[in-house]
């Protein structure tokens, strides 16, 4: 899910170097983190990818990310969960977000899952879009989130490593201004990374089975 309304310590992007895919430009470049950038047609806010290792297999990595009801006790800024329904090949799921530097934040999304196996393991790839009239009505004290398009994908490096690429361009909503939302979500990227990194060491992730996809391909 998109969890970018992580605390928002001053981050301006390293030197931006053209990566040749679509327009994307290098934005942030750490030991085991690349987020790229790149402008939305209409919008002064930017489309983010990030790319980063995880110590793990795909399949542990991808439990973590549908461990959804439990996003409140670890994920950034996540204050509240709700499974709404499961729909045929997708999920419906709401969420709340209060961070600490402005009105709390929620948005409904329809998530679907597919999963196929490559030639070194399973891929998990997970992709949502809004879904706010399926879930809980607008309340004056939250601003609603009514733009947020994104994906995960999980790849396997290995047995024991997963290549994780995530996608995300969203509209916060309220009084950001779109310089201060641009650089709010390459914090919360960077925190989204390091808590799915942490969460993936419990054990119970490990004694579970393998993450199920809702749709496979072949």
């Amino acid at each position: 899910m998109s969890v970018l309304l992580a605390g928002c310590p001053m981050i301006l992007p390293a030197e931006e170097s053209t990566n040749t895919e679509a327009g994307w430009k290098l934005a942030v470049h750490d030991k085991d983190l690349e987020i790229y950038c790149r402008p939305h047609p209409g919008s002064a806010l930017k489309e983010f990818k990030a790319i980063g290792p995880i110590d793990a297999p795909t399949q542990l990595v991808s439990a973590v990310i549908d461990d959804f009801q439990n996003y409140p006790k670890f994920m950034p800024s996540v204050a509240e969960c709700q499974l709404i329904k499961r729909d045929g090949d997708s999920i419906v799921g709401y969420q709340r977000l209060s961070p600490k530097v402005s009105a709390d934040r929620d948005y409904t999304l329809r998530v679907w899952k597919q999963s196929w196996r490559a030639p070194n393991g399973m891929v998990f790839m997970s992709r949502w879009s809004p879904a706010n009239e399926l879930g809980p009505p607008e309340t004056k004290a939250v601003v609603r989130v009514k733009v947020c398009e994104g994906k995960w994908l999980f790849e396997p490096e290995g047995l024991t490593k997963t290549r994780a690429t995530y996608h995300i361009y969203t509209d916060t909503g309220g009084a950001i201004p779109s310089f201060l939302a641009n650089r709010v979500s390459l914090t919360g990227i960077r925190r989204l990374y390091a808590a799915v990194r942490t969460q993936v060491k419990d054990p119970k992730y490990a004694v579970a089975s393998p993450a199920s996809s809702i749709s496979a391909r072949p």
